[in-house]
């Protein structure tokens, strides 16, 4: 099950009491105030994590807690830290407090750290009140209250390329063939029913690149139709977007059309995707139809490059790879480095 939305209720730890006692042994009638202070309360942590990849866990666990800190006790012994509640979560998740709207942390990268919630500090046993003029304190402080709060976390993935394009023009079977990701392929629509990662990887360089198959859009994807619109926020972030159309023209479609409304759809979206570099490849040469519909979508896209693919027989695929990793980089991307293997 795919997760990329929750709300979730989190409690930091409350702080422990501070202890009120006194030294008492034989022939030491005046032993004076031994009270611990109180444990400090755990605090809820974020952490980024590269490994984990969608928000299921917290869809089914919304309630997060530390543990609080234990009460002081005599003979000047301190109660124990409560332990901290640490929360992994997936690179691209924002997490916003319900209460004011306000972001407070993205986690962009792999072992971040974010306090989002701090626990209590303990009171103070009566120790600390003891002086010349007051040697016999019977005071001792209660423990803070521990942070708390409810916030929501979305997931937008952090991958190098987002791959985007109508149903049924071969995404699916394209992120199985380059990468060692396996989606559902089937012959209908929205087969691919949430965001897929992938790595592509490069033996010879000994690095990757993380790719996100986006849900098929459809024409209106921007308000709310389709699947598009859900995950559209998916690309937000990727350095390159790589858009793969039908070149055939299969079940009646018009390659031409479909990049016209993947464009427009983006831009309803957010403008700002449009400025992103991006690349086509033309799926399904395979088919004889295909020559002729790249050469009218030639014709009236003139400037764009297209690069030739056919996930059914895996020709140009390497090229492809090629030319990603290429663009990647030349926009300012970095190949994740893979782990070498053993001599």
């Amino acid at each position: 099950m795919f997760v990329d939305e929750c709300k979730i209720k989190v409690q930091a730890g409350d702080g422990g009491r501070g202890c009120a006692s006194f030294r008492r042994e034989k022939y030491e009638p005046w032993g004076g105030p031994n009270g611990g202070d109180g444990g400090r309360g755990g605090d809820v942590i974020l952490v980024g994590d590269e490994n984990t990849n969608n928000l299921v866990d917290y869809k089914f666990k919304p309630h997060q807690s530390a543990g609080r800190g234990e009460h002081g006790q005599g003979k000047d012994c301190n109660g124990r830290e409560g332990e901290s509640r640490v929360l992994r979560l997936p690179l691209g998740t924002v997490v916003t407090d319900l209460a004011t709207g306000n972001v407070v942390a993205e986690m962009i990268e792999d072992g971040q750290r974010v306090v989002l919630c701090e626990g209590g500090n303990g009171g103070w046993g009566n120790t600390h009140f003891k002086s010349a003029t007051h040697q016999a304190p019977r005071r001792a402080n209660p423990g803070q209250e521990g942070g708390r709060g409810e916030f929501r976390l979305v997931l937008k993935c952090i991958a190098d390329i987002g791959l985007v394009g109508f149903p049924n023009a071969g995404k699916s079977s394209l992120t199985a063939r380059i990468t060692r990701a396996r989606p559902r392929t089937a012959a209908y629509p929205f087969t691919t029913l949430h965001p897929q990662i992938g790595v592509i990887e490069f033996p010879a360089t000994y690095d990757r690149l993380l790719l996100a198959d986006v849900p098929g859009l459809i024409a209106g994807a921007s308000e709310d139709r389709g699947l598009g619109h859900r995950f559209l926020r998916h690309i937000e972030r990727c350095t390159l977007l790589m858009f793969l159309l039908d070149m055939a023209g299969t079940d009646g479609r018009d390659p031409r059309e479909d990049y016209a409304t993947l464009l427009k759809e983006l831009k309803l979206y957010d403008p700002a995707l449009l400025k992103k570099p991006r690349v086509v490849v033309a799926n399904k040469m395979d088919l004889p139809e295909a020559a002729a519909q790249l050469v009218k979508f030639k014709r009236r896209h003139k400037s764009v490059d297209v690069l030739q693919v056919s996930c059914l027989n895996g020709d140009g695929l390497e090229k492809l790879k090629l030319a990603l990793r290429r663009r990647v980089i030349q926009h300012g991307g970095r190949p994740r480095t893979a782990v070498k293997p053993a001599a």
